[in-house]
């Protein structure tokens, strides 16, 4: 619990500091891959990506996730990155492999560890969004995120 409030301390600061006229703007919005279902998929808005000073070859980011209602991410992976999520808003399923499925509350968290399978990520209502503040500790240059492929 200690550390996911620190790295949600650390978020938040970096996400205020992001919108300083001093850093580097945020990224554009960028579409998240669509799944070939009916369900909607979710949107990541990049909010401030820096390199670690203090941890050589290992890179923080910071991004916003979107799930418009009903939306739902394809199952996926983060590649040997640390990922640690806040609900800023809604309510979210989610399943890393095979533990069980839990359900997370605006103000809740969770952390995935490198290499955990996300097999499943959604908005449980059908009429509202919900939205994540997502923390990456990644090796520098990796994806954050790599969609399972389509079988």
């Amino acid at each position: 619990m200690r550390i996911a409030g620190g790295l949600l301390a650390v978020a938040t600061l970096t996400a205020a500091t992001a919108c300083s006229p001093t850093d580097q703007p945020a990224h554009a919005q960028a579409p998240a891959s669509a799944a070939t279902t009916s369900h909607p998929s979710e949107t990541l808005t990049p909010l401030l990506e820096q390199a670690l000073p203090n941890v050589k070859g290992k890179t923080f980011t910071s991004s916003v996730v979107d799930f418009p209602p009903n939306a739902r991410a394809t199952p996926h992976r983060h590649g040997q990155a640390f990922v640690y999520a806040y609900v800023l808003e809604g309510t979210v399923r989610s399943k890393l492999g095979d533990k069980p499925v839990t359900t997370y509350h605006q103000g809740e968290n969770w952390v995935e560890q490198p290499g955990a399978h996300h097999v499943l990520t959604e908005n449980t209502s059908r009429t509202e969004r919900a939205r994540l503040l997502v923390v990456f500790v990644s090796n520098t240059g990796d994806e954050l995120k790599v969609d399972d492929a389509k079988s």
